[in-house]
């Protein structure tokens, strides 16, 4: 029987790849670390902007704020084996904060919407007027989608879900169209009227840039990660 031949390989290429990994993994929480920053640093900013209690209308970016720039990209995150703040827990632990989040989203924007609707009745202005406001209704709507779809993963069973990894892979790829239908309202709102009265010239511009960061950081999450996992599973 014929000898197969030996593959020759190059000394030290395979503590290269090693280190390469290593420092990939590394970059990766660095990244992620950052992202955590990033989302509750703004988040704390704009509470600190839109000084609460002093108007009707200063509710609605602190709720906003919290909901979309804090609780939505920590939902995201904490699914991440390298940059969740809860490793040690189990993936069907994370799920359910995961899920958890989301609801609180809900809950918080909801408020946001009253408070912006109720300002506006009171100084008899029109509604949806604006990209920022067509955008954060749109997105509002979609996060309770994305909800009800979390809590039928959660209960496949009890609402018959024939398959369990199609709905994970829709929910996934809807789930980050979501997050960046909520940066882009975010964006949006940066461009307002309210948030241009108070930042204006180069910290405009830093502003603009730091609710991009967490979104690129949850993009490259979920299409690196999550995504290329379940098209083999179905």
């Amino acid at each position: 029987m014929p000898e197969l031949p030996v593959l020759y390989t190059q000394p030290g290429a395979e503590s290269q790849r090693g280190t390469d990994f290593w420092l990939y993994r590394y970059l990766r929480r660095i990244s992620g670390f950052l992202a955590h920053v990033l989302a509750l640093g703004f988040t704390v900013f704009l509470l600190i902007l839109a000084r609460p209690g002093t108007s009707l209308f200063s509710w609605h970016p602190v709720f906003m704020a919290v909901a979309f720039c804090l609780c939505m990209t920590e939902a995201v995150l904490l699914l991440s084996p390298e940059t969740s703040p809860i490793c040690p827990l189990s993936r069907k632990c994370k799920t359910r904060m995961h899920w958890l989040a989301q609801l609180c989203v809900v809950v918080l924007a909801s408020i946001g919407l009253v408070f912006i609707v109720c300002s506006k009745n009171r100084s008899e202005l029109p509604h949806l007027t604006s990209w920022h406001s067509i955008f954060g209704l749109v997105t509002l709507g979609s996060t309770c989608c994305q909800a009800v779809c979390g809590l039928a993963l959660l209960c496949p069973r009890m609402v018959r879900v024939t398959s369990v990894s199609r709905l994970k892979l829709y929910h996934a790829t809807c789930g980050l169209l979501v997050y960046l239908l909520a940066t882009a309202t975010v964006l949006l709102g940066l461009c307002s009227d309210w948030f241009q009265a108070h930042i204006k010239g180069p910290v405009w511009y830093v502003c603009l840039f730091i609710p991009l960061y967490p979104a690129l950081v949850i993009m490259n999450q979920v299409l690196d990660i999550y995504l290329p996992k379940k098209k083999g599973q179905m």
